[in-house]
């Protein structure tokens, strides 16, 4: 058990967030995830607007507190031009931060240092501090890892330059890792990872020292569900060779107060949680920590998750085309588009507008041979909501 300093209820952790699922159940029980209540009607007047388009494929997206937009673009299947790219009023781009942070190649490889390029950018976060955060796996195809490539970037926006790289070695990010998506506690002290990769896992980060733990390291919650078969146009989404969709730990989400960590594995529907105190005591062992965790409910196949400021939970559903928003138990569609091929990455702007990438993942040449390897995707905002 953790020390009685970390037990509070849930229902007490902030009279804003209404996503514990208190009312439901005692304070600090798990929620079944059979218990979430699905509505299907996409909510009155919300929609889709285009905000930019791509030439190749985007995942990540991100709005910082002055309202400016960046996107990121891995390298999955195609040498990507662009890793990190800022969205102009327009709907243009340019390189992030630079052309030279830019300029890897997959076939410079042995001429690049993979230290200050991005090598296969996953997810880009504005903090708000002033900051944007470049999270890079450096995976390429989320095949092998670079050496000296993963690593947590942080860009001062004032200057628009990098002003701290926490660099991952094989204890935190080993063969096999694709680190996803990450969150930062409010005060900025804390970033919190996930790990699709092979063995998924999350990544606690200590961001004034630099220290990385990987922590629920193979445990049940950070794992693909075996039972889940991810589709898409109502079919088992499949490669060439048979196999299937096999992310593990991707979405994640912090509570407003930074007092609770969601993720949930794309292969699978269980939504988890737990204490981010019980994160950040490095005296927990492993089964104490593992303790900890909670099943919070049941989202379907789902990819991004976001808290917003309104305290909803924003889940993206890629087999619906749609993104959902759950409060308590009730999980409803808020917007479903087909324009929305593999919703992928949520973000909120100043003013509360949501974002939302269509990455198309369904539509890649692992899955359709006959397409090529650039995949034009699309950037949306949600209105009317």
């Amino acid at each position: 058990m953790i020390p009685s300093r970390f037990a509070l209820s849930a229902c007490a952790l902030s009279a804003a967030f209404l996503l514990s699922a208190c009312g439901s159940a005692p304070p600090g029980m798990p929620v079944a995830a059979g218990s979430t209540q699905t509505r299907g009607a996409p909510a009155e007047g919300a929609r889709l607007q285009q905000v930019a388009a791509f030439d190749h494929q985007v995942t990540g997206v991100t709005v910082s507190t002055d309202g400016r937009v960046f996107v990121n673009f891995p390298r999955w299947s195609e040498d990507a031009p662009v890793s990190v790219a800022e969205v102009l009023p327009d709907g243009s781009t340019r390189p992030f931060p630079d052309a030279r942070w830019n300029e890897w190649r997959n076939a410079r490889k042995d001429e690049l240092s993979a230290r200050d390029r991005w090598v296969c950018v996953q997810s880009v976060v504005a903090d708000k501090q002033g900051n944007l955060w470049v999270l890079d796996p450096a995976a390429p195809a989320q095949g092998a890892l670079v050496p000296q490539g993963p690593k947590l970037v942080k860009i001062d926006l004032r200057t628009n330059r990098a002003v701290q790289t926490v660099a991952f070695d094989e204890t935190i990010a080993p063969q096999g890792s694709y680190l996803n998506d990450v969150r930062f506690s409010p005060d900025g002290r804390q970033a919190y990872i996930t790990d699709s990769g092979a063995k998924g896992a999350l990544v606690v980060v200590d961001l004034a020292s630099g220290q990385s733990r990987r922590v629920l390291d193979g445990h049940p919650s950070t794992q693909p569900e075996k039972e889940v078969q991810v589709k898409a146009d109502g079919q088992v989404l499949r490669r060439t060779d048979g196999r299937g969709v096999e992310f593990a730990a991707d979405g994640i989400a912090l509570s407003g107060d930074g007092a609770t960590l969601y993720w949930q594995a794309i292969k699978g529907r269980t939504l988890y949680r737990i204490p981010t105190a019980a994160l950040a005591d490095a005296r927990l062992t492993p089964p104490q920590l593992a303790a900890q965790v909670q099943r919070a409910g049941d989202n379907g196949v789902a990819d991004g998750l976001l808290i917003g400021r309104d305290g909803r939970m924003y889940v993206t559903a890629p087999e619906e085309n749609a993104v959902k928003v759950r409060e308590g138990n009730d999980l409803r569609i808020l917007v479903q588009d087909a324009r929305l091929r593999w919703p992928d990455t949520l973000s909120e702007g100043p003013d509360g507008t949501v974002y939302v990438t269509s990455s198309r993942i369904q539509d890649m040449n692992w899955y359709k041979p006959a397409q090529g390897p650039s995949l034009p995707t699309t950037l949306f905002r949600i209105v009317g909501r």
